[in-house]
């Protein structure tokens, strides 16, 4: 009798226990899992439910508490965050992939290969093409419409380079834009030699040319977004900043996302220009589970590879050429004031040290008396030693680690030994803003943020070049590089309640791999790809 009563105490307490137990949509078990929460503490479990984690711990906790039809054995794989690029052209990068690939390619006759077997494969009735740059080729010299001209005679070619700051274009593209040497270039460069434009222009008047190129389809702008979300989720991005956007783009997303078609996450970024200020200001904020529509970005100069950077003092490389900023002054604090006196942020580009020094100081009047408005410098590529104290005061440098790795070849020649000191400065930038945001700048860069990473901690290339590291003294530790890839980089967008941590209550957004990133070699990183990335608790991969 004493055995059954045991018995049945036994079962009453077993059944209680599995009743008391709250059903999960998902439950992960037997990970690494690091949640980059303020301890940067590590757990080996998680429930999910309804898109967002509702327990994190042990696998006993997790065991004891929840119980789910979908129990996932990660066999000690390891967990981050999902990751966020914190400042790249998500959009473009889709058109893109619609366009002619020219990225690597090291002379002007292979660009002109790749353009013929475009041709050949699209019979387009008008050339795109994007990521070239003269700085990898062996005559690192800007490139001419001849060899454009004498290959594509009779269509017109448009070739962008590499930063977005300059384009290379053939004479029947020039005839098109009716660009001729007496066209007036204000706040950029139409290059003439022998009484001609060489076909070279270099930041405003480069839209001159892209009036003319035919507008996307909707087809095509929908296949670009798509084709792009897909690469996202293959590198483990859940979610990308898109550092311009025009209305209409931002309202396609909304539409795709609402209607399930599109995934992914998207901070929006509108395009500064008058037109969309008046009507984004009218609007206000919009906030989705997948899109938020918060800030502007703006322009302050070109870049430092085509010498549109604005400094302070002349190129070591090119005496009397100082660079430009893109606007007067007068019109760079009129956009400021405007958007400082509404909710929303202002991110702006600016490169050279006088553009840094220009845009810190507008931030620092029109900002004055406010608190917590993350107002962020993308890029912050070239600094003087006293502008960095700008950073003190809430101002976010949102930075590109693979820039510095891309640009050491050359940056130099550009900048001297001195400026360069002060250039790509990544950690003090860190100790001065408190934190950095990390993006690439795709497709400038690569999309994949192992480079971005890499390129952070060990301040080297794909290439492991140089050997000792790029200014050491300027690289992040892994923590601190993974968290401006995740939470330090939603804080700079107002998503920090919501993800770049892996706490109850947050998306479950994240991302698997079998290594571990803050252990394994360094010559490894670069090559480490996601098994899984997950968004909202779904596998997009």
């Amino acid at each position: 009798m004493r055995s059954i009563t045991l018995f049945l105490a036994l079962f009453l307490l077993v059944s209680c226990d599995q009743k008391d137990k709250v059903t999960a949509d998902t439950i992960i078990t037997d990970a690494t899992i690091y949640s980059v929460n303020n301890s940067f503490s590590e757990a080996s479990a998680m429930a999910i439910d309804k898109g967002k984690i509702v327990a994190i711990g042990t696998n006993s906790e997790i065991s004891k508490q929840y119980e789910s039809k979908n129990t996932i054995d990660a066999k000690g794989k390891f967990i981050y965050p999902g990751l966020i690029d914190a400042h790249c052209h998500f959009y473009s990068y889709g058109l893109s992939l619609q366009e002619a690939d020219l990225r690597g390619t090291k002379s002007m006759d292979e660009i002109i290969t790749r353009l013929k077997a475009f041709q050949k494969d699209k019979n387009p009735t008008f050339i795109v093409g994007n990521g070239w740059d003269q700085n990898d080729w062996k005559v690192k010299k800007y490139p001419t419409k001849a060899d454009l001209d004498a290959a594509f005679p009779d269509i017109p070619v448009v070739l962008n380079r590499v930063d977005g700051h300059a384009i290379i274009v053939n004479s029947k593209a020039l005839k098109l834009a009716k660009i001729t040497k007496d066209t007036k270039a204000d706040g950029g460069q139409i290059e003439i030699a022998n009484g001609e434009p060489t076909g070279i222009l270099v930041d405003n008047p480069m839209e001159l040319v892209f009036k003319i190129i035919p507008k996307p389809t909707r087809k095509i702008q929908i296949a670009a977004l798509l084709d792009a979300e897909k690469v996202m989720f293959d590198y483990g991005l859940t979610t990308v900043n898109d550092a311009g956007l025009d209305p209409d783009i931002i309202h396609l997303m909304d539409s795709l996302q609402k209607a399930k078609v599109m995934k992914l996450n998207v901070y929006a970024m509108i395009t500064a220009n008058q037109k969309n200020i008046d009507l984004y200001l009218k609007k206000g904020i919009y906030k989705t589970d997948n899109l938020n529509v918060r800030s502007f970005k703006t322009y302050g100069d070109g870049a430092l590879g085509s010498r549109g950077a604005c400094m302070h003092k002349p190129y070591s490389d090119k005496p009397g050429q100082y660079g430009a900023l893109l606007a007067p002054i007068s019109g760079l604090k009129d956009v400021a004031k405007q958007i400082a006196a509404s909710k929303f942020q202002l991110n702006t580009h600016a490169i050279g040290d006088s553009a840094n020094t220009v845009i810190l100081k507008i931030y620092g009047d029109v900002l004055a008396g406010t608190k917590d408005r993350r107002w962020k410098i993308e890029h912050a590529q070239v600094l003087r030693e006293q502008d960095f104290d700008y950073f003190k005061f809430g101002i976010i440098p949102s930075v590109q680690p693979t820039h510095a790795t891309s640009d050491m070849y050359w940056a130099e020649d550009r900048l001297g030994k001195e400026r360069l000191k002060n250039a790509y400065a990544y950690k003090k930038l860190l100790q001065k803003a408190g934190m950095v945001a990390l993006g690439t700048d795709f497709p400038v860069e690569e999309v994949n943020p192992m480079l971005t990473f890499h390129a952070a901690v060990a301040r080297k290339d794909s290439k492991e070049y140089p050997k000792g590291g790029f200014q050491m003294e300027n690289a992040l530790t892994r923590a601190e590089t993974l968290r401006g890839m995740t939470i330090w980089a939603a804080f700079s967008n107002f998503e920090e309640k919501e993800k770049g941590s892996l706490e109850v209550g947050k998306w479950a957004d994240f991302v698997m791999y079998d290594q571990d990133l803050m252990k394994v070699e360094e010559n490894k990183i670069v090559k480490m790809k996601p098994i899984n990335t997950y968004l909202k608790g779904q596998k997009v991969k």
